[in-house]
């Protein structure tokens, strides 16, 4: 089994990206990524666990999630609910614990990836209340008073689009990494780890009026590395001649997703 993560044949890593991963792992770390959408943030989590040959457990937060949401929740409801129709094994609280993703990742027998996908999208505190369980990978659980402390140290990934800050004590603890949207040279390696056979001609093509729609300077929503992977299979399910890709720009939607961006391109092929 891999120690250390050396990148995959679907995901093209950069150097730094690569040193970063492992730097966290030798470190014991959780490893927090940004970066614009689309540039491979989550995915990256899925390619270390590919390398490494671990599962991954995936904590997708949202507006509403609480970190005690991802230790453990008692459910007090189904309880309720067998005990009032005579139910075998009421008086066990600990069948009534229902673990979260990060017990989950703390009572693995085997060193897993756990993905905090998104954290800025949760409320201010949320990253604080998380401090003292990524520090000692453990909680306790009150209801049947057991500490649950990981035998082995998961490799936790976390996930920011920087919508919110974070907190100074939580970035303290963290290994730090912006992934940089990619140059041309490294964008036709990773449109080669999907595209297998494509065409020069076509490639070219695309990655040509790809960047210029990125270059002008109004569009709000620049196009991402995933929209251009979706724009390159359109085009190729179509059959469409890509020679004048810039001119006649099909399945623009594709790429752009805000009217306000549409009009922008419009405007710039009137020049």
């Amino acid at each position: 089994m891999d120690t250390k993560f050396t990148g995959s044949t679907e995901y093209v890593a950069s150097e730094e990206l690569m040193a970063a991963v492992n730097v966290a792992i030798a470190l014991q770390k959780p490893l927090l990524i940004k970066g614009e959408p689309g540039t491979g943030k989550t995915m990256l989590a899925e390619a270390i666990s590919k390398s490494m040959n671990k599962n991954l457990i995936i904590w997708n937060i949202k507006s509403t999630t609480k970190a005690q949401d991802g230790l453990y929740v008692y459910d007090t409801i189904q309880r309720l609910y067998d005990s009032q129709f005579g139910e075998s094994g009421v008086e066990d609280i600990a069948h009534y614990i229902k673990l979260g993703k990060l017990g989950e990742a703390f009572k693995s027998e085997e060193q897993v990836i756990l993905l905090i996908d998104e954290i800025d999208k949760a409320d201010l505190e949320f990253p604080n209340d998380l401090l003292w369980e990524l520090d000692k990978m453990e909680f306790y659980i009150h209801e049947t008073k057991e500490n649950v402390k990981a035998a082995t140290r998961p490799i936790v990934i976390i996930t920011s689009n920087a919508e919110k800050e974070l907190p100074d004590a939580f970035l303290r603890r963290c290994i730090f990494h912006y992934i940089t949207f990619p140059e041309r040279e490294q964008m036709e390696e990773i449109v080669h780890a999907h595209f297998e056979h494509l065409e020069d001609n076509v490639l070219k093509n695309a990655m040509d009026t790809f960047y210029w729609i990125r270059s002008l300077r109004d569009i709000r929503k620049k196009p991402s590395t995933s929209e251009l992977i979706d724009w390159i299979q359109a085009l190729l399910l179509s059959g469409v001649d890509t020679e004048h890709l810039r001119e006649e720009l099909p399945f623009i939607g594709v790429l752009l997703k805000k009217d306000e961006d549409l009009e922008t391109l419009k405007k710039a092929k009137l020049y």
